[in-house]
C-alpha cells in the first residue's frame, strides 16, 4: 500500500513538474506569473498590516504581540530558574566538618 502511495506521489510530482515547465516555457507568460505572484505577496503584506492595525485599534492582541510576549515569558522563566538556583545555593547548609 505504501509503495503504491509513493508511486502515485512520484507520478503526480512528475506531471505537475512537466505542467509547470510548459507553463514557464513562454517567457512572457513566466514574467506575467512572476508579476502576479509579486502582487499577491504585496497584497498579503498590506492585508496583514491592516489587520494588525485594526486589532490594535480595537485593543485586541495581534499575532505579532503574541510572539513578543512569548519571548518575554521565556526570558522571565529562564531568569527565574537562575534565581532559584542561586537561592538554593545560599540556603544550602555548609558542609559539616566532623
Amino acid at each position: 500500500m505504501a509503495g503504491k502511495r509513493s508511486s502515485l506521489r512520484a507520478q503526480a510530482l512528475g506531471m505537475s513538474q512537466k505542467a509547470f515547465e510548459r507553463l514557464m516555457a513562454d517567457e512572457q507568460r513566466a514574467q506575467w506569473v512572476a508579476q502576479a505572484l509579486g502582487r499577491v505577496q504585496r497584497g498579503k503584506k498590506a492585508l496583514d498590516r491592516g489587520q494588525e492595525e485594526l486589532m490594535h485599534v480595537l485593543q485586541l492582541a495581534a499575532k505579532s504581540d503574541f510572539g513578543k510576549m512569548g519571548k518575554q515569558l521565556s526570558a522571565l522563566k529562564r531568569r527565574t530558574r537562575e534565581l532559584e538556583e542561586r537561592v538554593d545555593l545560599l540556603l544550602k547548609p555548609p558542609p559539616s566538618s566532623d
